[in-house]
């Protein structure tokens, strides 16, 4: 499979698969080239981080028209990330369907699945690792923290992807976005120890450092995924001039997204 390559589209900053697999346009947002100050600064696409809310709304109208053209704000589900491992599936385009999926996507959730053209998908990140999955006739974003990496909710994203599509996962293909890196993200010796016996030795690099790329690969391929489907450029958030790091700012940062919409 072909790298992330990065473009800029008027002042945003993307990385995403040009080829646009499977009929779906998605990127990873950088922070740069948005209207957010301060800690935010300055494409800030949280809206639960203490931002202005209206700086916020115009950063997303600007990704979101760099992402597509046809994007369209009214339809975007952007769920309330709660470090869990629930998925939501849109599976219609028409305006009661977008708002109940919208419902509970701001419910809790922190995966969405998509089977329709035209409905934008936004989940926000600052650590944490976003994963797209893109299937024929659909794809999912997903956000996996250390508590969704070991409740699998890749595997999840998988499975439901497949469900609402009819792809079987041996034909997906899944990209692993920017993310505290192993080397940057020491854990205790508790944490290390479960998420050895989950996913083999290989999860903890030295004495308790966690690769939470290598657990989330491990299983998206016990789902069916090839390991030569999965695309990891093993972009650092520690690299604060181009994404925003929970970690690195003691917790006072906007957050960067991974978005995503299957053009019609």
């Amino acid at each position: 499979m072909a790298p992330l390559t990065r473009h800029t589209v008027g002042t945003v900053t993307l990385l995403g698969d040009a080829t646009r697999p499977g009929g779906v346009t998605f990127a990873f947002t950088e922070r740069t080239g948005g209207v957010s100050a301060g800690p935010f600064a300055s494409l800030n696409l949280g809206d639960s981080c203490g931002d202005d809310p209206a700086s916020v709304g115009e950063n997303r109208l600007r990704a979101l028209a760099a992402l597509s053209p046809s994007a369209d704000s009214a339809k975007l589900i952007n769920p309330r990330q709660v470090h869990g491992a629930t998925v939501v599936s849109v599976t219609a385009s028409d305006d009661q369907s977008i708002a109940e999926a919208r419902s509970a996507a701001r419910a809790g959730a922190d995966a969405v699945a998509v089977a329709v053209p035209g409905v934008p998908v936004l989940l926000c990140f600052a650590d944490c690792v976003p994963v797209v999955v893109v299937a024929d006739g659909g794809f999912a974003v997903a956000h996996s923290g250390w508590k969704g990496t070991y409740a699998r909710i890749s595997a999840a994203v998988v499975a439901e992807l497949s469900r609402i599509t009819g792809a079987a996962p041996e034909t997906m293909r899944a990209y692993i976005g920017p993310h505290i890196t192993a080397d940057a993200y020491e854990v205790d010796a508790e944490l290390a120890s479960r998420f050895a016996d989950a996913f083999g030795a290989d999860a903890i690099v030295g004495e308790r450092n966690l690769d939470l790329a290598f657990c989330i690969s491990s299983a998206l391929v016990d789902a069916g995924l090839a390991p030569d489907a999965i695309v990891d450029e093993h972009l650092s958030t520690t690299d604060t001039d181009r994404f925003f790091s929970y970690r690195a700012s003691g917790g006072a940062c906007g957050r960067h997204g991974a978005l995503a919409i299957m053009e019609a």
